[in-house]
């Protein structure tokens, strides 16, 4: 059961004021580079903020896996950047906070949505909207059999193991959330790319990860596609959130500031590996 019931406040809401519910638009499951994927999530935001794009919910995966940072962290003190080098691995800074991920293409789905503020039902207490919004994480690996739940502040559990990790922002009058979902894990990889500790990379130290961590694979005893997981989660965000979702695309507008912040920014060393400036971080 769910240990609150904020996840359940958008469910009825809408159906017991006689309302239709909001539509939202869904940016099927792609694969793009690190840097393209956290450009498109900003271009989105920041055009939402305008109201020149619409509430957004959208899927994608990383190739090559990546490493993403948190928008406050020093990235050498976080990331072997010469491990990275050698395994193709790229390393980017995201908007939100929170620590190092490895987000591994074989293992792992991500999704984002961004909204402008007070829609949806979603709080502006944001410890109150990370619940709101993990609802549709939550209710979609319940779909695939998996008995999930959140945990405070910002993560999702199956059997008492984080499956799921999520970072918000609030900019420009929006709500960006994006968060992971692990399919499988690599958790060797994960511990050459990120400075997790002096401790050598030993079965003993995996095991100890692995006591901590899962994944939808490993519970479930099966290996599980990514499209049956994509299917999965869409249902669990119509349900939690109380939206209907239409398929939709980018905009020719989206794509034009995704590509200038994927140039201007998100590839640049001076965003993904020092102390952004004034200048990147407001960028336009």
């Amino acid at each position: 059961m769910f240990k609150s019931a904020i996840l359940l406040v958008g469910l009825s809401l809408v159906d017991k004021l006689g309302k239709e519910k909001p539509s939202v638009r869904l940016l099927k499951l792609e694969t793009y580079n690190a840097y393209m994927n956290m450009a498109i999530d900003e271009a989105i935001a920041r055009l939402r903020s305008k109201d020149r794009t619409v509430d957004t919910l959208r899927f994608y995966r990383w190739k090559p896996s990546a490493v993403s940072v948190g928008y406050f962290q020093n990235t050498a003190e976080e990331v072997d950047l010469d491990e990275c080098r050698r395994l193709n691995v790229d390393v980017v800074r995201r908007m939100t906070g929170g620590g190092a991920v490895y987000h591994d293409y074989n293992g792992e789905i991500t999704y984002s949505i961004i909204v402008k503020e007070d829609r949806l039902g979603i709080p502006r207490d944001i410890l109150k909207s990370y619940e709101v919004i993990c609802g549709g994480i939550v209710l979609g690996l319940r779909n695939l059999g998996l008995d999930a739940e959140f945990k405070p502040i910002n993560d999702i559990q199956v059997g008492g193991k984080k499956i799921s990790g999520n970072a918000q922002t609030r900019r420009w009058g929006t709500v960006l959330q994006h968060g992971t979902v692990l399919v499988d894990a690599d958790i060797k990889t994960m511990f050459r790319v990120l400075k997790v500790g002096k401790e050598k990379i030993s079965d003993k130290l995996i095991k100890a990860v692995e006591e901590r961590v899962t994944t939808i694979n490993r519970v479930l005893g099966k290996k599980i596609g990514f499209t049956e997981v994509y299917e999965a989660l869409k249902g669990g965000f119509e349900k939690a959130l109380n939206i209907k979702l239409h398929e939709g695309e980018l905009t020719e507008e989206e794509k034009d500031l995704s590509r200038e912040l994927y140039e201007k920014k998100y590839t640049r060393k001076e965003w993904n590996l020092e102390r952004p400036s004034k200048k990147l971080v407001e960028f336009l």
